[in-house]
């Protein structure tokens, strides 16, 4: 009996310091996965700064393209009016 008792104990032991192993790994995992979740959630804020961003970028861009067209329609009507007036003008 002695025999198999102290193997039962080794098995006991082996067992012991394998879940030991196998705490240690999944706290080590667990510390990882959170500093990973940490990191994707500062992407995503990050993301989404630069979609607002983008969003304003191309909101300014629509207003400047406005106001181009604005004062391309006022230069067009400008040299028509110089041309209108270069022709009512007698010719020297």
């Amino acid at each position: 009996m002695d025999g198999q008792s102290g193997r039962l104990e080794a098995l006991v032991q082996q067992i012991g310091e394998a879940v030991l192993a196998s705490t240690e790994t999944i706290d080590k995992l667990s510390e990882h996965l959170d500093i990973l979740a940490k990191q994707v959630q500062q992407q995503g804020y990050q993301i989404f700064a630069l979609s607002d961003a983008v969003q304003t970028l191309a909101e300014n861009q629509d207003a400047a393209l406005a106001r181009m067209a604005q004062v391309t329609e006022t230069l067009q009507q400008f040299v028509i009016a110089i041309q209108e007036a270069d022709d009512g003008e007698p010719n020297s």
